[in-house]
């Protein structure tokens, strides 16, 4: 049996022991507060981070159409670019050969007249009577008109060819340049989603650097709570100890006890299966608590 001054002694005890208690609860409900907000936080900036990553994917997919499409039309201007020089080589051999021909021949008649008078010739022949000596004349007019026709001729579509070269070459040139200004027009798109490609990840870099400062932050709550969750227990047996020798009933204090256990026990799982969903390396700590997520409940 307890002397009048040991159970006063207890008493005593037991309510400092309580108030203890009390204090320590406040203090522990005012850590998860603060570690809840900086969860909340972090939540928040984990979904602003995963809407940019979205926008910075979709971004480097525009950006690679305008890249693949300015690559494959340098390739059609490249072929183009080919062509033109060739049709340039032979606007060259064909302009030569037509200076060599007005070189060697001084032509002010139009092939076609030429052509005229010479048929003319050859009417007279065929449809009067003419001396022998006047045909040979006639005959031979006929064949210098025939050379000189067929020189003319060649002179002629020595023209044509240049005129025709040229016109092929106008119009290559300018396939050309509409092929440059598409290849420009495209890779002016592809560095516009570039450049916004890379002002998204610099805000991803800075969000994610916050995000760091938060998860320093709740691991500092949580270091903060672990020696008063400690405290908070032993106190808890002792208050059962004394309650025992005072023969206080101590049902409904180990029922709350065992209350705030389990809470505590909810929000690490939380804070693990967040862990998980972040991708982050799990400690003994944290498997021993999926452990517990698993065991059969009571």
């Amino acid at each position: 049996m307890l002397t009048p001054q040991e159970k006063q002694q207890l008493s005593n005890q037991l309510d400092a022991l309580t108030q203890e208690l009390k204090n320590l609860r406040t203090r522990l409900n005012e850590l998860h507060d603060q570690k809840e907000q900086l969860f909340s936080s972090r939540n928040t900036l984990g979904k602003e981070i995963s809407t940019l990553i979205r926008q910075i994917k979709a971004l480097k997919g525009e950006r690679n159409t305008f890249t693949d499409e300015v690559k494959k039309t340098k390739e059609e201007r490249s072929k183009l670019t080919s062509v033109l020089k060739e049709k340039i080589g032979e606007h060259k051999k064909v302009a030569s050969a037509k200076k060599d021909l007005q070189s060697k021949h001084s032509y002010t008649e139009n092939p076609s007249n030429i052509k005229t008078r010479m048929e003319a010739l050859q009417y007279k022949i065929e449809t009067e009577i003419v001396k022998f000596d006047q045909e040979q004349k006639l005959m031979k007019q006929i064949n210098e008109l025939k050379k000189k026709y067929n020189e003319a001729k060649k002179l002629g579509n020595a023209f044509e060819q240049t005129h025709t070269i040229g016109k092929e070459i106008t119009t290559l040139k300018k396939q050309a340049d509409n092929l440059h200004e598409t290849i420009q027009d495209k890779a002016k798109h592809s560095q516009e989603k570039h450049e916004a490609l890379l002002k998204l990840s610099s805000q991803v870099d800075e969000l994610k650097k916050k995000e760091n400062e938060l998860n320093k932050g709740i691991e500092a709550k949580k270091n903060e709570m672990k020696p008063l969750l400690e405290q908070l227990d032993a106190n808890s047996k002792d208050l059962i100890e004394l309650k025992k020798k005072l023969g206080i009933e101590t049902k409904e204090q180990h029922a709350r006890t065992e209350q705030q256990k389990k809470k505590h026990l909810v929000d690490l799982q939380k804070e693990v299966m967040d862990k998980i969903k972040r991708k982050e390396k799990l400690t003994n700590q944290d498997l021993l608590i999926m452990q517990s997520m698993d065991e059969p409940k009571n």
